[in-house]
């Protein structure tokens, strides 16, 4: 019996010896629950966060390199209403001001004070204001661009943390990324979630001729995000939270952000030329569906079908017809409108692209010259007029847009605020087209041309929809 006991005792020894020598020849492996945590109190600066990640990719480490980036912006800007019957009854009648009160997102683009934002978080606004750690500044609009609902804001600042780019191209459907931004005045905000498509046309934007090319994804988006980054595992900015999907006005599970490769094209057009250098081919496509297969008699899926070719232009100078399926630009293959009007927002007027389309059942290739909206490879600039005695801004209806409308002269009304436009009830993007029978073809004559006028005055034009209408008025 002892010896029995001598030998189990023996046993149980030497197992317990054995386990702990195995255990010290063992590599260090991370405890359950932490593996993928980052040493803050090591981390105390943003080169810390950018080499972990090549290590451990980690949220807290992709927030920690992005939210510096992120500024809160807060906007005033007036609104014109309707007086009610009191004010009608005491006195007053017309339109009255009210201030409002806006706020938004934006990123901090380049260490010396250059942000991209929304053009519907400034838009109309009075007065602009960037809050970042606290401080406060106030911006300069240094332009826009409706077809990407972009804007460009200055600060007065410097080595500010700007934010690190990333290539919109190189994302994939299912990878993991982080909306940050200030939604419902919570600044510094950060939500995650994934890509859920990319390419995406929702048909929000009412700019002429919008690019809609939305990275969609599910991380949650709600008013106040607008404006601010959408950025990838690395911390990298991949694309500008725009919009939401939603019929209560809150995130319920679609987000929309506009691709970073576009907006560092336009960024960079509007701070070197103020505007963006949009490229045309002279050309309009859509989606192939069912029906447009049926209606064009295409024999393939592939590639978009082409509705439009501007007479001059560079489509119709390669020999492309309405009907024909355009399948590539460049080495990029083309099947959606969304990925036709991206592609072609990364050139400039004056560049060359390579066009391969299908025409008839066989597949033909041609160089096209890119032109600007006038139909020249010059290097054009916007010029709005502000009117406030018409209380709207007039700006001349470019000739790829009157060549689509099909007439020969328009000045576009916009901002309509109150003033002679205001009072008219005139539809916001109204192109005038003549007055009193008249053609006019500027702002500023439109100008001279209603400052001659007395008595009854009709003005003729075409709502946003292509219809011909009119407004009438004594003067």
């Amino acid at each position: 019996m002892k010896q029995t006991l001598k030998v189990l005792v023996l046993s149980f020894i030497a197992g317990i010896s054995g386990a702990y020598t195995f255990e010290q020849f063992q590599p260090d492996e991370p405890k359950p629950g932490v593996q993928n945590q980052l040493p803050l109190q090591q981390a105390s600066n943003r080169e810390t966060y950018t080499n972990a990640l090549a290590v451990t990719p980690d949220f807290v480490a992709a927030s920690a390199l992005s939210t510096p980036s992120v500024v809160y912006i807060k906007t005033a800007s007036t609104a014109y209403a309707q007086q009610d019957f009191f004010d009608f009854f005491f006195g007053g009648g017309g339109t009255r001001e009210q201030k409002v009160i806006s706020s938004g997102s934006g990123v901090i683009f380049t260490s010396d004070g250059y942000i991209v934002t929304n053009n519907h978080v400034i838009e109309n606004a009075t007065t602009i204001e960037v809050i970042h750690s606290k401080r406060s500044y106030v911006a300069k609009l240094v332009g826009t661009d409706p077809s990407t609902d972009l804007a460009i804001l200055k600060i007065e600042g410097k080595n500010l943390p700007n934010a690190k780019l990333g290539r919109s191209k190189d994302v994939q459907v299912g990878e993991w990324v982080l909306a940050v931004g200030n939604p419902f005045n919570l600044e510094s905000t950060v939500t995650a979630g994934i890509v859920s498509a990319k390419g995406r046309n929702i048909n929000i934007l009412s700019s002429q001729f919008p690019i809609e090319s939305f990275i969609q994804t599910d991380a949650a988006i709600n008013p106040g995000n607008s404006g601010g980054a959408l950025v990838n595992a690395k911390g990298e900015l991949i694309g500008i939270n725009t919009a939401i999907l939603s019929r209560t006005g809150s995130y319920t599970g679609y987000g929309f952000a506009v691709p970073v490769d576009i907006v560092v094209k336009s960024v960079n057009d509007i701070i070197k030329y103020g505007e963006v250098q949009k490229a045309f081919m002279g050309a309009e496509v859509t989606d192939i569906t069912s029906e447009t297969f049926k209606q064009y008699n295409l024999s393939d899926y592939s590639g978009t079908v082409v509705t439009y070719v501007e007479k001059g232009g560079a489509a119709e100078k390669l020999g492309i017809r309405k009907g024909d399926v355009l399948v590539k630009i460049n080495t990029e293959d083309i099947n959606s409108k969304s990925a036709f009007d991206e592609q072609l927002s990364y050139y400039r007027p004056g560049d060359k692209v390579k066009v391969t389309f299908r025409q008839a059942g066989k597949i033909r290739e041609g160089e096209a010259l890119l032109t600007n909206r006038e139909g020249t490879t010059e290097v054009l600039k916007r010029e709005t007029f502000s009117i406030e005695g018409l209380g709207a801004d007039l700006e001349t209806v470019s000739k790829v847009e009157r060549d689509k409308l099909g007439i020969e002269n328009g000045v576009r009304v916009s901002n309509i605020r109150s003033g002679l436009m205001g009072r008219l009830g005139m539809e916001e993007g109204f192109i005038i087209t003549a007055i009193n029978k008249r053609p006019v073809t500027s702002a500023k004559e439109v100008v001279d041309v209603l400052g001659s006028m007395r008595g009854r005055v009709i003005v003729e034009g075409i709502d946003r929809r292509g219809r011909g209408s009119y407004y009438q008025f004594s003067m």
